[in-house]
């Protein structure tokens, strides 16, 4: 196996003592805070020790099978809030009707894994009845930004010929807006009701929760004409693992512990940009 260690602002002196644990053959410098460990010999003993000592470094790290490249992938599908954004914009919502506290724990519980997604959605969404819906444009102009490494992740993929796909649980409104703005391919996610300008509490039609997340990939590559193995995905949530679970390769941006323990490779540092290094 390959090991990628890469930081922010790591050097390799940084990284040494953890290149020793690894004992590879070789080390190639990707770039000034990016190295590949080749022929290492992979163990879980080895993986528990490297885990340590890199989230004590601010380190990521990936074991990846040695020439995986991008070329190997069809297509990458995104989770939107707190993966290819930094906010929840439900909760940015919700700070617009003074419920943000409230409404930022359902969403945290969810995310965890510890309430089902259609009722942690759908008690949320309930707290906003009565919004202006104005409220989702000023969320937009004023609280909503890529995460590290987007604009460049995505730059990259997209010049590769990969297509994209952006899934979420969270609205239509913002989801159709990244889409234009980003030049993506697909997007899917929830759609708000709104009647005489106000938020009606309820969304329209079927919930995008875990299994619809699933679902649109497996429809996505399908219509692509390749195997869901050719499929890279990123995500947070608890939601999202069942379409990390069909991926070839599956990123845990950020994520809560539940999503680092399952994914392929999690990045918890570095920008979303870092999956570049990954599979260069």
């Amino acid at each position: 196996m390959n090991l990628i260690l890469q930081g922010l602002h790591t050097d390799r002196a940084a990284v040494a003592a953890i290149i020793q644990l690894a004992q590879p053959a070789r080390v190639v410098d990707i770039n000034a805070h990016a190295w590949r460990c080749e022929g290492v010999a992979y163990r879980d003993a080895l993986k528990a020790q490297i885990d340590a000592a890199c989230f004590a470094q601010q380190v990521d790290y990936a074991f990846i099978e040695a020439g995986r490249t991008l070329a190997d992938f069809k297509l990458v599908a995104m989770d939107m809030d707190s993966t290819l954004i930094t906010i929840e914009c439900i909760d940015e919502i919700a700070d617009m009707q003074g419920l943000k506290p409230q409404v930022s724990e359902i969403t945290e519980a969810a995310m965890r894994g510890e309430i089902e997604f259609n009722e942690s959605l759908t008690r949320r969404v309930a707290l906003l009845k009565g919004l202006d819906a104005g409220a989702l444009q000023r969320v937009y102009d004023e609280r909503l930004q890529l995460s590290l490494g987007a604009e460049k992740m995505l730059n990259a993929i997209q010049a590769a010929g990969l297509k994209t796909l952006l899934v979420s649980g969270g609205f239509t409104f913002f989801t159709d807006r990244m889409k234009t703005r980003l030049n993506l391919d697909y997007a899917h996610s929830n759609e708000l009701e709104i009647v005489d300008g106000k938020l009606t509490g309820k969304v329209v039609g079927g919930i995008v929760n875990a299994e619809e997340k699933r679902l649109t990939v497996e429809r996505v590559c399908a219509g692509l004409g390749v195997p869901t193995s050719q499929a890279i995905v990123m995500g947070d949530g608890a939601n999202d693992l069942r379409m990390m679970g069909v991926s070839g390769l599956s990123v845990a941006f950020r994520a809560k512990p539940v999503v680092r323990a399952q994914a392929s490779v999690a990045l918890n540092f570095v920008g979303l940009d870092g999956i570049l290094n990954i599979l260069a």
